[in-house]
Formats: structure tokens, sequence, C-alpha cells
């Protein structure tokens, strides 16, 4: 219980204030010279640590403070205007600013809920520095009974000033504020608590991974508001633009992925202009339970307020709660749903556009979302192992929580210098994106493809194999379009050790490997371009896979001998052997260099499971107060690659057990639905893979899908199980191809989707988000950026000439549905044995499997005891799995793209790097959306309507006149023969 302190101040020497103080302070107080040290080891980016320097920062501020008189004081209580406390900056949206204070004790409901919101706060645990509403105002004020004696409402403003004595608030100055004695115990009161609430804020069973630490807050605010229209109207809006945005470009070259760090910073000025729209001073209070708003008494009636109705009723219902870092992170995760266009498009631009075949509205929609769904239940049903145990920290996750604390702190710090904030810094920098793209978008398309050395010698093959950007190397890296740049990705978020290991790559294997073999005649390549994402007969030409396939799309085999095999250029005979020996080194690097750690993470997540309650228990001491016995008692705190700290339970996991948890038959029900569902599309549409089929491919995603998880949870590397789903249904379906493609879909995009799923489970329970409010985000997400994907996709193939052809109106070619194609040939038409088996032409490719196995073997033996050596920066998975976006991917795509990153996240990092910290993730979200309004606006605006037919000049003209555009291969083969063997 609190103790209650006599302080003898006076207000014309009548009245006396108490002043309760926790016994928290005053374990606080007792222990404050031990403490020091441990206070000392504290993370420095901790929320208790940034607290703790804004105090007193605040501190020497109200030093110099000015006094208001006896008069004005007395004037301010007895005021019916509203005061504000001046506002600090938190976790949230720092808005201690919203809460108005003060009226006479006459009509003092501000008192009261102030009072409701100090014992709401000391119910749930807060010591709320570092989260947005716990006093903003309106938008989660608990609201209880008004009937309060005046003693407990001026106990309530006494409240109410010993805040703003702990947190340096400097707001309404309290009546006996002459009293220097008085104010002098306040203040070190407020000092004894505020060390309590640094325990808060960094419990013992805080991560031990500083980089969660410093990224997610140890405390949870239960009172904000989540489940709200705002936050509903918001994910849906960005789910339904950004699928349908997203499908848009990937049918284009050069295309622009819009990653949800889009929506995660434009949605937040849509959060708050929301509020300020809605909003009014007198809307009634709210409480809000599990992010929901609770059915509370009327207030109306003591108000004497009349009952709302109409419009007023409506716009109540709409301004429910206040934006916040919660509904923030559920229109993230709704964005990260569905941002990235389904696979199961691609299989329909295949079967539609290149295998000619005519599917219906209904297996769209049915192949869709079952595919994109079952990923769903995969990830839900390993929630146990890939979301709740604490050393499964999701790196690229820390990175989405780190910017909601940005964002909703509203704080802006100069920066080498600079004082523009991030949203005016992002406004102009998206202007100028928009702008800029009608040069190399529309006006002089020469500039996005410079391949400017090409155009002193257009007809030379070897100059344009080598320095052009169409169909060549890249040896030039230089472009003026964001699109050729960040084709691959945007390089201003990669980390330079990873672009270097892409560099490598990209050097060792196209630049120098490549040209070597091609202008050798390796595997007959000099008969084809260097580099194309199309396969050829044995007379140079595009393979015509319609003369190997029966009526019913099926394997031909004399029509195969009677025709050609397969051939592919160098690049892409290069860019599967890559892949082969990418899968193969990720599974012993991360043996290697994580094996042991994955292990006993492994086991402890299986003890986890068997021991697992989901009862909320708090830290002994109450709420997030800890016993002076109980402090010691941390996690260890050493290196996160360390073992034994990768498996205790941590505060998060402690506190995500308030809410109710989704139950596993949600899980259960939405597999076996979704499972019916696969099974009718097979079964029933004319795909040719017999429903057993089904099975194995989601069997091959079942074993393997516990074990990726722990991978990317631990490592970020995500092991893709594409080419083992594709080895498997060549061998056991040959001659299939559209089967090959289903069964692809099911198995692969289970497996993706479940991680990807997972990631965003495990942002949820970082942000304290319901389970069960957190299913029905991504699950309607999902549904509703499926639908917006075939809608989208339907239209394009109505209203786009020439779609997925070489004639495609500005280059709408369908590059990935086209590699995606080729595949089906070689591995479902074709199959592995052909293409692959002991007397095929690439049958050398299969030894990439033993040499990505043992390459990482090599390089730990001679790294693993050297600390510093630059052997420990090499990363082969990384090295060989990232050059497999060749093709369609060009080597202008990798050069420039590298360049560009070493530039920001090496050069400016090193030189400026609080700049780099504050502004490059907002140069890169804002040159995305740029470009991608930009792109719509240019072909919407111009191309479809025909406005520019008949618009040439040479900016539009020189960079397709010449080998690089017209991919001529270095040898040609003569009328009427072929390269290649006879008989096969």
């Amino acid at each position: 219980m609190p103790s209650s302190h006599a302080a003898p101040a006076t207000s014309g020497g009548t009245r006396h204030q108490d002043i309760n103080i926790p016994l928290s302070a005053l374990s606080s107080s007792h222990e404050h010279d031990s403490k020091t040290g441990s206070d000392e080891d504290l993370d420095p980016e901790s929320d208790s640590a940034l607290l703790r320097r804004h105090r007193d920062i605040d501190d020497e501020a109200e030093d110099t403070t000015e006094h208001i008189g006896l008069y004005s004081r007395l004037a301010g209580l007895m005021s019916k205007a509203p005061l504000l406390l001046r506002s600090a900056p938190g976790f949230g949206t720092g808005s201690y600013g919203a809460v108005p204070v003060g009226a006479s004790a006459e009509t003092s409901d501000e008192e009261d809920e102030e009072e409701d919101r100090q014992t709401a706060k000391r119910r749930s645990g807060l010591r709320n520095a570092a989260s947005s509403g716990a006093l903003s105002g309106r938008s989660i004020r608990s609201r209880t009974s008004r009937r309060k004696s005046s003693n407990a409402r001026r106990q309530s403003v006494e409240e109410v000033a010993g805040l703003e004595g702990r947190f340096g608030l400097g707001g309404i100055p309290i009546p006996n504020a002459d009293d220097s004695s008085s104010a002098e115990h306040v203040s070190e009161d407020a000092i004894l608590e505020d060390e309590s609430a640094a325990d808060d804020e960094d419990p013992p069973d805080n991560s031990p991974y500083p980089e969660v630490r410093a990224s997610v807050s140890a405390i949870d605010n239960t009172s904000l508001s989540i489940n709200t229209p705002r936050m509903w109207t918001l994910s849906l809006l960005f789910a339904i633009l950004g699928s349908s945005t997203n499908l848009f470009f990937s049918l284009r070259y050069p295309s622009v992925s819009i990653t949800p760090v889009i929506a995660l910073l434009l949605v937040h000025p849509l959060g708050l202009i929301w509020d300020q729209l809605l909003k009014r001073r007198d809307d009634p209070n709210e409480e809000f339970i599990d992010g929901s708003r609770r059915p509370s008494i009327d207030s109306n009636h003591e108000h004497n307020l009349p009952k709302p109705t109409g419009w007023r009723r409506f716009r109540l219902w709409l301004s429910q709660g206040r934006w916040n870092e919660k509904e923030h992170s559920c229109v993230y995760i709704s964005s990260n749903v569905s941002f990235g266009f389904a696979f199961a498009t691609d299989v329909i631009v295949e079967q539609t556009h290149f295998y000619k075949q005519e599917v219906s509205i209904t297996y769209q929609l049915l192949l869709i979302l079952s595919t994109q769904i079952l990923g769903y239940a995969f990830a839900g049903l390993a929630r146990r192992f890939l979301v709740r145990p604490g050393g499964m920290i999701w790196p690229q996750t820390l990175m989405s929580a780190a910017m909601f604390t940005t964002l909703h702190k509203e704080e802006n710090t100069i920066a080498n210098g600079w004082k523009m904030t991030r949203w005016r810094f992002f406004f102009v920098v998206w202007l100028s994106a928009f702008l800029f793209y009608f040069l190399p978008g529309l006006l002089f398309p020469a500039l996005s493809y410079f391949s400017v050395i090409t155009w002193f010698a257009p007809k030379n093959v070897v100059i344009a194999n080598l320095f052009g950007v169409a169909s060549g190397l890249g040896l030039f890296p230089v472009t003026f379009d964001w699109a050729q740049i960040a084709y691959i990705g945007s390089p201003l978020l990669t980390p330079f050790w990873a672009a270097m290991n892409v560099v490598g790559g990209l050097v060792i294997v196209m630049w120098i490997i490549a040209p070597v073999a091609y202008y050798k005649n390796l595997f007959f390549s000099s008969y084809m371009p260097i580099l194309s994402s199309a396969v050829f007969d044995n007379t140079g030409n595009i393979y015509d896979v319609s003369k190997i396939l029966t009526s019913d799309f099926l394997f031909d085999r004399d029509a195969y001998h009677k025709y050609s095999r397969v051939y592919l250029p160098i690049t892409y005979v290069l860019s599967y052997g890559l892949q082969f020996a990418a899968l193969a080194s990720l599974l012993t690097h991360t043996a290697c260099w994580h094996g042991s750690d994955i292990w006993k993470q492994w086991k402890r997540s299986l003890k986890e499971v068997d021991g697992e309650t989901k009862i909320y228990e708090p830290l002994s001491g109450g709420t997030q107060h800890v016993p002076a016995g109980t402090r010691k008692r941390r996690l260890d705190r050493t290196n996160s690659s360390v073992d034994n700290i990768i498996s205790q339970e941590d505060v998060h996991n402690r506190l995500m057990k308030r809410y109710k948890d989704a139950p596993l038959s949600w899980y259960l029900a939405t597999f076996v639905i979704m499972l019916a569902v696969g099974i009718f599309v097979v079964e029933y549409y004319p795909v040719h893979l017999p429903w057993y089929g089904l099975i194995l491919a989601l069997g091959i995603c079942t074993i393997l899908f516990i074990p990726i998880g722990i991978v990317m949870a631990i490592t970020n590397q995500h092991s893709s199980i594409y080419l083992i789903c594709q080895l498997v249904c060549g061998a056991v379906f040959p001659g299939r191809p559209v089967a090959n493609m289903v069964f692809v879909t099911y198995g692969y995009i289970s497996s993706a989707q479940g991680i990807k799923f997972s990631a965003d489970l495990k942002l949820g329970h970082y942000m304290k988000i319901p389970p069960r409010t957190l299913f029905s985000v991504q699950m309607v997400a999902t549904v509703v950026s499926s639908i917006t994907q075939i809608l989208v996709l339907n239209w394009m193939f109505a209203n786009v000439p020439n779609i997925c052809t070489p004639q495609a109106i500005n280059g709408f070619v369908c590059p990935l549905a086209r590699v995606h194609f080729n595949g089906s040939i070689l591995w479902g038409v074709v199959g592995p044995k052909e293409f692959f088996g002991p007397n095929a032409t690439y049958h050398i490719l299969v030894w990439c499997f033993p040499f990505g196995a043992v390459a990482p073997v090599f390089l730990w033996l001679y790294a693993r005891n050297r600390k510093k050596n630059i052997v420990r920066k090499i990363n082969l998975p990384v090295l060989f799995g990232s050059l497999s976006w060749i093709p369609p991917a060009t080597g202008l795509n990798f050069s420039v793209w590298a360049l560009v990153c070493y530039i920001f996240n090496y050069v400016v990092k090193k030189r400026a790097t609080a700049w780099w910290a504050k502004y490059t993730m907002t140069l890169s979200a804002a040159l995305d959306s740029g470009l991608a309004f930009g792109l719509v606006v240019v072909f919407f605006g111009f191309v479809y309507p025909g406005w520019m037919e008949g618009f040439k000049w040479w900016g539009t003209e020189i960079y397709k006149l010449g080998c690089d555009w017209n991919a001529c291969p270095y040898k040609v083969v003569p009328a009427g023969e072929h390269f290649g063997p006879d008989n096969w």
C-alpha cells in the first residue's frame, strides 16, 4: 500500500496536502546508491535511458520557467477553460499535451478523468513515458462514475501536479507552491518514483537481445484503441491500393515494388488527419478493453447533454479512440500481407497467355485464395515455435517497431546540420521523383536505357554484350531511372556487407565466368544472346513450346525429338547453377555458424510447448514493480550468439498473456477449409495434378516449414523450397507443365506466405496487438487483396494491347511470368531427367549442389576462430542466391544498385551518420512512391489514351538502334542448319 506523508504546505495556511508515494519509490530510494551501476548497464537506447535524458532536459528547462503570481494561479484553477499540459515525447504520440486539466472544484470533470487515468495506469502496470496515449486525452480516457467527493477531486489535482513535477511538465503550478520545503519534497518523491519507472521500462525479463531492447518497448499500454473504424478503413484502403499497384507493376519491365514501408510512412498523416477532422472537445469519454471500445455508462445524463443523434452519432462512431502506434501496426501488417503480388497470378498469366488455356474467374479466385490463406494456417499452427519464444527475434520486424517509435515520438532532431523534418523531406523528394520520372519514363527514355557506349558502335556485338543494359552485362553502371536502380529492391535498405556479397558474385560469375564461357561457346551459348529471359531451340529462335504439347497440354515426346532440345543463354545457365548452390549452401552455412543455437532453440521450444500457459502473471511486487531481491535476476545480456539466452520467456510473451489468444481451432479450421478448396481446384479443373499431388506439395511445406522459420527468425535468411518443389513434381509427374506450376504454387507459396505471416505475427507480438484482432486483420487483408488482384489482372488482360508479348506497350511484357513459364517448360514439360540427366546438355549443373554444400564448411573452418577476419563477412547463400534475379534482371540492375548502396550505406553512413539514420529510410520510401505514382500517371494519363503515338525523336529511338536492344547473338546459325546433336 502506498504510504501517506503529510506535507505542510499552505495556501493561506489552512490546508494540508497528502502526497502518495508508492512502496516502489521508497524501495528505489533506499537502493539508489547500489543501483547506480545497474542503471549504467541499461541499454543507452532503451526507453528508460531516453526517459532519463528527456527528464534531465526538461528539468533544466523548468529552472528557467517564469513563476506565475498567486492571483494568476488562483484564476487558472477557477477558470472554466481547460489548460493543456506540455507535450513530452514517448514511445507513442507523446500526447501528454492532449490532456485538459484544471477547472474549479465545482466543475472538475477533467480532474476526475486524470484520477481515472492514474488508476487505470496503476492497474495495467504502466509507467508510460514510452507509450502513446497513456494520457492522450479523449482517445483513451477511462470513464467511471463521477460520484467523487470534493476531497478526491482536490487529491486528483495534487496528483496531476505531482505528475508534472516528475516529468518536468511545467503545467499548472500548485496553489501551495510558494512553500519551498514542499516543492523540494515533491521533487524528491518524483525522482524516487522515476527510479521505479526505470525498472518498468527495463524489467528483469526484458529481452536479452540489445537490438530488441533498443527497438521494442518493454511496457504495454492496454488502454489504447485498436479495433476502430479508422484502423479498418486505412487497412482496407492500403490493402487495395498496394496489392493492385504491385500486381500492375509486376507485369512490366522495368518495374518497381511498392514496399510496405511506404504504407508505414504514408498512413501516419492520414491517421492524424482523421482525428483532426472528426474529434471534438466535447466528445464523451471512452474506454477500450483489448483495443475495442467498451460499452460504458452514459455520461451524457450527468453532463446534462442531449443524447447524440444523426450525424453526431455517426461521427462519434467514426472517431473512436485516437490514432496510436497499435492502430498503425495493424495497418502496416495488413499492408505487409497484401503488398506482395500473389504467385498464383503468374500461374494464371502463364495459363492464359503462354499455354493458351481458358480459365474462369471462379478458378482464379479459388486458386489465389487457397494458396494465400494456407500459408496463414501454417503460421498460426507454428506460433509456439516461431513467434512466442524470446529467441525468435525476427530481425526484419525490429526495423518496423523502431519506425513506430520514431513516428509517434514526433520529434525532430538536427542531423548534420539538417533541420528539415522527415515529413517535409519526404514530400520534397517524392514530388521531385514524380516530376523527374516524366523524363526517363515518357519524354526521354534513353535516360533509362543509358547504354551510351553502345551508341557509338550500335552493330558491335561484343560491345553490346559487355556494356549493354537491355541484353548485356551492364559494365557501364549508369542510369537515370530509379526503376532500373531499384528493380531488385531498394539499395538504400540493403546492408553494405550484403551488397558487397552480391557484387562479389556479380563480378566473379557474371562479369568473368559468363563472358569467358559465352565466347568459348560453352553449351552452344554463342548462338543465343548473352543475357535473355527466353529459352531457345537449336536454330537460335525462341522455343515454341506449343510444338511439343498435345491438345490436352501434355508432353509429346515424339514431337519433342522431332523439334529440338531446350537451350539456355549462358547467364540463365549460371543462374540455375547459382540457385542450386545457394540452396545447399544455406543449409551448411546455417549449420556451421548457427547450428548449435538452432538446436538448443529447438529443444527449448519443445519444452516451452509442454509447459506454456496463457495466464498473465505480473512480476512479483504487483504491476511492473520488482522487489529488491529480484532486481539482479535478469536474462543474460551478453552476445546474442552466446548459448543459453535464446529460449527464455521474455517480457513480451508475458505481457501478451493479458489478451485472449486466437484458438488453435481457428487455424485448424482455416487449414481444413482451404485444403478442401485446393483439392476441388486440382480435381475439377484441367490442371492435371491429382489430389495426392496437392497433399505431397503441402507435405513438403509441412516438413520444412518450422526449420526454415527458425533459421529465418534467428539469421534473417530465407531458404526457398521453390526448386525442391519443381524437382519433386517434375520427377513424380513428368510432362505436366500446368501441374508443375500448381504444385509449386501450393508447396512453395504456402511456405513463403507462411514465413511472411509468421514475421507479421511476431511484429504484432512486439507491438502487443491482441491475437484475435490480429487474426482478423491478416485474414481480411488477405481476402481483400486476393480479390483485388484478380480483378486488376483481368482488367489488364482486356485493356493492355499485346500484353505479355515483346510488342506490349510501355514494357508490359510480363517478365516474371515469362521466367516462371520457362521453368515450367524445363521442369514440367521436359522434366529433370531430360534436362539434367546423364546425357543431358546441362548435367554438369548437378555438381553445384555438392559444391554449394561444401564451400561454407571450408570458410567456417578457416574463419571460426578469426573474429576480425574479413572472411567472416562472406555469406555464400547471399552471394549465390541474390543473382537468381538474372534473368529477368540485367547486369545494369545489379551494378548500379550496388553503386548506390555503396554511396549511401557506406560513404554517407560513415561520414554523416546522423543524416543517414534520420533520412535514409524516408528517402527510399519517397523515391519508390514517387516513381510508382509517376508510372501510374504516365501510363493512364498519356500512354493508354494514345496521346504519345507518333511521338519520336532522338531521345526515344537511339537506344533501340543497336544490338543491345535487339539481343544479337555472337554467332548466327546458317539458314537450314542447327546447332547441337542431331539425335538425343
